[in-house]
């Protein structure tokens, strides 16, 4: 067995460690920072349901993607309120990222998951690779130019009911691989998101809009955060771009 195919096999293991948990990204933080957690030296077999919206390509490197109506029905079941507060917000709150095991954490999981052709180094990072990122069709070679998203940015979970949760379950959080939580894109773009939600930001390809809004319903409704009248009604219509 190779050591990609070995690491493939433990990164659906670890999926099942969540799923089974059943709940107990830089994209929330008011002024930017690095996603690593540690440097780097420079997809996905996850089967998500595709249909009612989004091509296959663009569902390939997210577990857990529900289909469109599966989304509209959740998005309907969601508490709507406004945000609340930042105090006693912090990064350090949502530890990440976690280690996976023989020298890998989260970050290294996700590059070699939405990346093909990876390579890594006997510290588990990337050194070779080619990956897509997703929000605006760019390809990459390195991994160095990648950030890891979180679909929901940390902030955003804190103000829509993560302030409430176990340290623990923050963890979890920030280092999903069960559902379609994070995602390897640029850092240009993950940095221009910051810890803003869909009424405020939009992936530049807007193809992605449909397998987007998608995602961050499902991390929403399965984690029982809130949405905001704003953030519903854009999930809307971002999800109407999905087609019948």
């Amino acid at each position: 067995m190779t050591r990609r195919q070995s690491w493939w096999r433990r990164g659906l293991a670890v999926g099942a460690v969540f799923a089974l948990a059943g709940c107990a990204a830089i994209e929330d933080a008011t002024q930017p920072e690095p996603a690593d957690g540690k440097p780097s030296a420079s997809a996905s077999a996850s089967t998500g349901a595709g249909g009612g919206g989004g091509t296959a390509a663009d569902d390939s490197a997210l577990p857990g993607i529900p289909t469109a109506e599966q989304a509209r029905k959740e998005l309907a079941g969601l508490t709507v309120a406004k945000h609340g507060s930042m105090s006693g917000y912090s990064r350090a709150k949502f530890p990440h990222w976690a280690s996976q095991g023989e020298s890998c954490d989260t970050r290294e999981t996700v590059l070699e998951r939405d990346g093909t052709d990876v390579e890594r180094d006997d510290q588990c990072r990337a050194v070779s690779g080619k990956w897509t990122s997703v929000y605006d069709d760019k390809a990459f070679t390195e991994a160095r130019d990648l950030d890891i998203d979180h679909m929901v940015p940390l902030a955003n979970a804190w103000r829509s009911g993560a302030r409430t949760w176990t340290q623990e379950k923050r963890k979890e959080f920030a280092n999903d691989l069960a559902r379609p939580q994070l995602l390897a894109v640029s850092a240009a773009t993950n940095r221009s998101k910051g810890d803003q939600g869909p009424d405020e930001w939009q992936p530049p390809s807007k193809a992605y809009w449909c397998t987007y809004s998608r995602a961050w319903v499902s991390v929403k409704a399965s984690y029982e955060l809130s949405v905001t009248e704003a953030e519903k009604e854009t999930l809307t219509e971002m999800l109407d771009t999905c087609g019948s």
